[in-house]
């Protein structure tokens, strides 16, 4: 990886300690990026959308006229790690392609820290805004009206944040038919529900890990790492929106377990440009009201049971529901972060192929 890209592989290591850098490892040896090559069934070109980067997968097969369906894919890694071109992401952007005979078309937006939010956003909604556009459609010959975006982690967040904002945005006319979230993040704010309490040191994405993610996501500053960490990053600025992540009122029972709600604590004020950007709804999707929830289209979450994220996925299902939004919630009792990207040797998982098989299926019948 190189530098600038995102966080060096000797920085994790330092700040984790080997066993949870040995987790990290595990799966980043097996994503190592690869050049995406046309093969009998999809067509594999790179482009640049409005400046953008991206991986263009076009099904071969013919459709007696029909026009294609599409999804946007945004890849996950914290805002930090990874690339569209990664073997595994790869590998999944050209089996929807084939199998669902629709053109995929994979981001590679521009990580932190070298870059912090909002521009990861900004490059992705980008790419979204330039492939709704006429000609666009018509070069690809998509369906506006087949349209999903999908992402898996920080890439999740980033396709839920994309389909809020698409609402609000008055020169945009298309709607998605989907989003398809896969162990999403969704909220910066409580760093203790029960999933982060139960997985704080599961390997791949211990609660360490998630919340360097988070912060340098936002700064460079490694003072609000330390608070996350500790829970105590909330100001009177962000307090009123604590409401909509009460883990209390949002899990179902089984995912709270023996845990008891407790308010994260706040500092007495900090207008600061961080604190903004935590509680904006680009960065945490969990942190609006009903009435902008109950316009987005329907939903595919995927959740895992091992994962510090699996509320934040539950938690966004529980709400859209009761805005209105059809939600297919898809939880895995014996998943774990990332699951999905390791589905090859030497770290191929049974879990993983059904997840993506699941994948794969809700699209088929809802796109």
């Amino acid at each position: 990886m190189s530098e600038g890209r995102g966080i060096r592989k000797a920085e994790i290591s330092e700040l984790l300690g080997l066993k949870h850098y040995m987790g990290v490892m595990m799966f980043l040896t097996v994503a190592e990026e690869v050049v995406p090559a046309s093969d009998d069934n999809v067509k594999v070109t790179d482009a640049l959308f409005y400046d953008v980067p991206v991986v263009v997968y076009e099904p071969k097969r013919k459709t007696n006229g029909e026009l294609n369906r599409a999804v946007i894919f945004i890849h996950g890694g914290g805002w930090c790690l990874g690339s569209a071109r990664m073997g595994p992401y790869d590998l999944l952007s050209r089996r929807t392609a084939k199998e669902l005979n629709a053109v995929v078309v994979s981001v590679d937006y521009r990580l932190a820290p070298a870059y912090h939010f909002p521009v990861q956003f900004d490059d992705v909604y980008n790419v979204v805004k330039y492939i709704v556009q006429d000609h666009v459609l018509n070069q690809y010959s998509v369906d506006v009206k087949r349209i999903a975006v999908s992402g898996d982690s920080a890439g999740g967040n980033l396709a839920a944040a994309v389909a809020q904002q698409l609402q609000e945005d008055p020169e945009i006319q298309v709607d998605l038919k989907a989003q398809v979230l896969l162990y999403p993040a969704l909220q910066a704010l409580d760093m203790n529900t029960p999933s982060y309490q139960q997985n704080e040191y599961m390997p791949i994405l211990p609660k360490t890990l998630m919340v360097r993610f988070w912060s340098e996501y936002f700064t460079s500053d490694l003072s609000l790492f330390h608070a996350m960490m500790s829970n105590s990053h909330n100001t009177l600025e962000s307090a009123h929106l604590l409401k909509f992540v009460n883990w209390s009122v949002f899990l179902p029972e089984i995912f709270r377990l023996k845990y008891n709600y407790t308010m994260p604590s706040r500092k007495s004020s900090d207008p600061s440009e961080t604190i903004s950007a935590i509680i904006d709804p680009r960065a945490s999707p969990l942190l609006v009201d009903d009435v902008k929830l109950q316009v987005l289209p329907k939903a595919y979450i995927l959740t895992c049971e091992y994962d510090v994220l699996r509320d934040d996925g539950v938690m966004y299902a529980t709400r859209l529901r009761r805005a209105g939004v059809q939600v297919t919630l898809e939880h895995f009792k014996d998943g774990f972060h990332g699951a999905m990207m390791l589905t090859t040797w030497p770290t191929s998982f049974e879990v993983g192929h059904r997840m993506v098989n699941s994948y794969i299926k809700w699209l088929d019948n809802n796109l």
